[in-house]
């Protein structure tokens, strides 16, 4: 275990650098994630870990069950310098920076009637963070983003969905690539807009159904408008037109999983 006691050491400018700039997640194929069970969440979903930093002061576990056959370069910080690379409170005294998976559509692996929820445009990572909690609760087997405005690896995100963006399949994708990927299995695809369309629960999603949704500001475009198998919306009976994403996400997500219980 290399000791790193100076906030001017390259690995640690290095780590900086990831938290901080989408590109140089994007350049280098590595993001970081902190604290111990989101680590874990990592370890179990096949990603490798290549570095971890270790806070002995306040890390008070075992690292035997994060390390794996990878062999991570392991580096210990004092609680002084962890403290200014901790994106956020209550790590435990653990970073990791992991290596990037492959997010193409072709990675997703689908059985017959998969339920997926699809995202357009959507910009807030913590709106991100929580569909994916959603879609975690609900057993979703897809989250498929498309034309995203957020990086995926973005510390917001994955501080948001608590590790969901690893145990859920994420694909990330242009509309266009999505709507051909859906049609071509043969998925239903729901919309949820306000015009032309019918109340949410009157919907059939019990086969191959892709929920998609945009953001709160601007909707959806029209090619998934015109792609769409059917228009669905929540009823809205206050003054106000819309729901957070995020809650939209999960009333249609838990919807679904009603109707396949029957």
């Amino acid at each position: 275990m290399e000791i790193i006691s100076s906030a001017q050491n390259p690995k640690i400018k290095s780590l900086l650098c990831l938290q901080s700039k989408s590109k140089e997640r994007r350049q280098s194929g590595l993001f970081v994630v902190e604290g111990v069970r989101e680590i874990e969440h990592c370890k179990e979903a096949g990603y490798v870990i290549r570095s971890l930093f270790v806070c002995p002061e306040i890390f008070k576990g075992s690292l035997e069950g994060t390390l794996t056959e990878d062999n991570p370069q392991i580096f210990s910080v004092p609680a002084q310098l962890y403290d200014k690379l901790a994106y956020r409170g209550g790590t435990e005294g653990l970073i990791a920076t992991v290596q990037a998976k492959d997010h193409s559509l072709d990675a997703l692996k689908l059985r017959k009637n998969a339920l997926v929820m699809v995202l357009e445009s959507v910009e807030k990572p913590g709106n991100l963070g929580a569909v994916l909690r959603s879609a975690d609760a609900a057993a979703a087997d897809a989250v498929i983003i498309c034309d995203p405005l957020t990086d995926i690896y973005n510390p917001n995100l994955i501080r948001a969905s608590i590790g969901a963006v690893f145990t859920v399949p994420v694909a990330v994708a242009s509309s266009e690539e999505c709507i051909a990927f859906l049609k071509e299995r043969g998925f239903k695809i729901l919309t949820a807009q306000l015009q032309d369309s019918e109340l949410y629960y009157d919907s059939d999603m019990t086969g191959a159904t892709a929920l998609v949704m945009g953001t709160e500001a601007t909707g959806l475009g029209n090619a998934w408008r015109e792609a769409a198998s059917a228009h669905i919306r929540i009823p809205m009976l206050g003054r106000l037109d819309s729901l957070n994403v995020s809650v939209s996400a999960a009333i249609l997500l838990f919807e679904a999983i009603r109707q396949r219980q029957k």
